[in-house]
């Protein structure tokens, strides 16, 4: 079909694209469809297990978990925005997205990982505020202050998304229309682009180094606070709590941005698109799956609220 002269790259040929996904046997799909399907509603309950609990037990309704129930969200709503789709075309053999649901799929996934990593860096403060100035915290992190952060982190995503989608969708897209990888992202799609796309790789990368390195810092800059802090006022025997709960904050943020950086953060990043959709499962079902086990697990409130609803549901 995308054999045509170049006087004959009508309209026609790029109303749709085609996700080229994965390589491999009928043995191979089958796998990877598993795979997904798994990490999928493993992250589907996981988070909405989340969300549930600390709506549903009062005591849980802290700054902390305000964050982190809106963590949970966004990891449901942009590992949705990918895998529904991904585990459709492992069964499929047309593969075919629509010029529109390629646009819109980047938006989205865009806008959630976005406002993600600056989510991230919200819970980061929240917990430098609630260890280093334990006094003023209620003031500081009032409703209205947690719902303006969480409000600032989605038009952030949202401005990096409007700017990442329409600077790649304006392009002229006549290469093939064949894009390498199991969804609409940006480095793949510039791939096809017969246009001059110095502008977009500067903008992809000087937007996503600029918006991981300033969050990386921030997050930095609190946990240097926090470890300070908790070195010089706490006895020994509350060190541990205080630490356990910023080690999987901590740990859930390496995870997020390592996988960023690897992929957005550097020109010409990954080099193998095989190896770059690997890193891209990573962070678009794993680290979705990995929040709710990292942050209930080693979490002594979340595991009391759960059993608080049991308790209640044995009683009802």
């Amino acid at each position: 079909m995308s054999h045509h002269g170049n006087g004959n790259l009508s309209g026609v040929l790029w109303q749709e694209f085609v996700l080229e996904g994965f390589r491999g046997s009928v043995e191979t799909q089958a796998l990877l469809f598993a795979v997904f399907l798994v990490l999928y509603t493993v992250t589907i309950l996981g988070n909405l297990t989340m969300i549930a609990v600390i709506t549903l037990d009062a005591q849980l309704h802290s700054p902390m978990y305000f964050f982190l129930k809106n963590l949970s969200f966004l990891d449901v709503c942009y590992s949705s925005v990918i895998a529904p789709r991904a585990l459709a075309n492992f069964l499929s053999s047309s593969r075919v997205i629509s010029f529109g649901g390629c646009a819109t799929q980047l938006f989205f996934f865009s806008l959630f990982a976005t406002t993600e990593t600056f989510l991230l860096a919200v819970m980061a403060y929240d917990r430098f505020m609630a260890i280093c100035s334990p006094l003023r915290y209620p003031v500081t992190m009032s409703p209205m202050m947690c719902a303006s952060l969480v409000l600032s982190s989605y038009c952030a995503g949202g401005l990096n998304s409007i700017v990442q989608t329409s600077l790649t969708f304006q392009l002229p897209f006549c290469r093939s229309h064949h894009i390498d990888h199991f969804f609409c992202d940006v480095a793949p799609l510039l791939q096809l682009a017969c246009a001059d796309i110095s502008i977009n790789d500067f903008l992809l990368f000087g937007l996503c180094g600029f918006i991981i390195v300033s969050t990386t810092v921030a997050v930095l800059v609190s946990y240097g606070y926090i470890t300070v802090t908790v070195l010089v006022r706490h006895s020994g025997s509350s060190r541990p709590k205080v630490f356990s709960t910023c080690a999987s904050h901590l740990t859930a943020v390496c995870l997020f941005y390592g996988t960023l950086f690897v992929m957005y953060a550097q020109p010409g990043a990954v080099e193998s698109r095989e190896q770059g959709k690997v890193v891209s499962i990573f962070y678009t079902l794993v680290i979705p799956m990995l929040n709710p086990l990292i942050y209930s697990l080693r979490n002594k409130d979340v595991k009391d609220a759960l059993r608080r609803l049991r308790q209640r549901r044995a009683t009802l």
